[in-house]
């Protein structure tokens, strides 16, 4: 476990060290590489293959799209409790992406012409939800209910199947309960290549959305281009930075619910500007950790995963929160402290502020996604919304009064480029007398 000293000269490097590339390993790019190709020549074949070895479940290809009544089986047999928070996480959800929906627009531009856009939903999308040793049945909302409210029309989903070749039912539910009816039992690359070039079963869709292990990061990084993407998100994060004023044991449950996920690759940072203090908040993790039922994996996460880092002040952890740019920051600050360094950070994929804002409340219900940006792509992507389920049309419209007006900008730039014929196309307008 590091302790870094933000004082130290050699602390960016070391704390870049533990942010890590990114990259995947060369091992796993080959894999993926590979499980692409063979989707691309075998298709349902492949898939099937690919399914047997490594989910261990063997389906025929009438198997590979889940049967529309199993759908609704298992909306029938959902736990009135679950139906609720599903119900009540949904409102949460939908209400905060309607606030985000952007609108069209025109305006005169200087030359008095007329300039605006407008927004289309991304025709066919593809939702990969990750249904391993954590089915992920939050990630069902978090990304089919922006997409609903962008009004996209045609939305499949993939999910891996457990050897027995069913669906987590819990998975089933949600995704019908959010609209989403066309689900295929498939998971890892094979899911992935198989939305972005289709197959016998599988329409290709436009772009493809969702969270998964590094092989599904690499097949969506492998593919773009073929298919749009969201994100290329990794292994989870949390960074919490933590004054005095906070509870070690508010710290130390946070630290060991984002331990749970279980990967063992997760990334937790503790900032602190009191090292006694840092030190009980892990002493209690650690303690916490024996009595969770992921303890042993929650322990592990603890010994190798945690990166403590030191400021003299603590204002000073907004610049190691910008530098790490991770996916959660719990800001658990003096009241007084707690806006002024809140709007210093400026590369969180999720800012969850004040003693009483654990992260969990973004992963299951509070409004926005919970796909966000890991390993430090924070600084260049934002979390999963709306407008990522749009498309942006420009528009331009011209009369012969305001193309005068540009005529003299036209002709400059065309003559720069020597691109006589973009000058002329211009020029023919204006002497035309139609």
């Amino acid at each position: 476990m590091p302790v870094l000293r933000a004082s130290d000269k050699d602390f960016k490097s070391r704390l870049k060290a533990f942010i890590g590339s990114g990259e995947a390993a060369p091992d796993i790019k080959t894999a993926v590489e590979q499980i692409i190709a063979d989707v691309k020549v075998r298709g349902d074949v492949a898939v099937l293959y690919h399914t047997a070895k490594f989910d261990h479940a063997k389906l025929t290809v009438r198997q590979i799209r889940v049967p529309l009544e199993h759908l609704e089986k298992a909306v029938a047999n959902l736990d009135p409790a679950k139906r609720k928070a599903f119900e009540e996480a949904t409102r949460c959800i939908e209400e905060f992406h309607e606030r985000t929906l952007p609108k069209g627009w025109t305006a005169k531009n200087p030359h008095g012409a007329m300039v605006g856009e407008r927004h289309h939903p991304i025709r066919r999308c593809g939702l990969y939800i990750p249904g391993g040793q954590v089915p992920l049945v939050s990630t069902v909302l978090m990304t089919a209910i922006p997409a609903k409210v962008a009004g996209v029309p045609s939305i499949c989903a993939c999910t891996p199947p457990q050897p027995d070749g069913k669906i987590n039912p819990d998975i089933l539910a949600a995704l019908y309960l959010s609209g989403v009816k066309e689900v295929y039992a498939m998971g890892g690359v094979q899911a992935i290549a198989s939305m972005a070039l289709g197959t016998e079963s599988v329409a290709p869709v436009d772009k493809v959305f969702g969270p998964g292990n590094a092989y599904v990061t690499e097949a969506k990084r492998q593919l773009f281009g073929v298919v749009g993407i969201d994100l290329l998100p990794g292994p989870s994060e949390v960074m919490i930075i933590a004054d005095s004023s906070a509870r070690a044991d508010f710290v130390a449950a946070d630290l060991c619910a984002q331990a749970e996920h279980g990967s063992g690759k997760e990334k937790l940072y503790l900032v602190c500007d009191d090292e006694n203090f840092a030190e009980r908040c892990l002493s209690e993790a650690r303690t916490q950790a024996t009595s969770l039922t992921h303890g042993d994996k929650i322990r592990k996460a603890l010994e190798l995963m945690v990166c403590v880092v030191l400021v003299n002040k603590i204002e000073e952890a907004a610049e190691v929160a910008n530098l790490v740019a991770p996916e959660h920051l719990e800001l658990m600050v003096a009241e007084e402290k707690l806006e002024k360094i809140s709007k210093l950070i400026t590369t969180a994929g999720a800012l969850l502020l004040g003693q009483d804002t654990p992260t969990v409340l973004g992963d299951f219900t509070a409004g926005p996604s919970h796909t966000l940006p890991t390993g430090g792509t924070g600084r260049f992507f934002s979390g999963l919304r709306v407008s990522d389920f749009l498309r942006r049309t420009s528009l331009v419209q011209y009369d012969k009064a305001s193309l005068k007006k540009a005529a003299a900008v036209v002709d400059a730039f065309a003559k720069m480029e020597r691109l006589d014929a973009h000058g002329r196309s211009l020029k023919l307008r204006l002497d035309s007398k139609g």
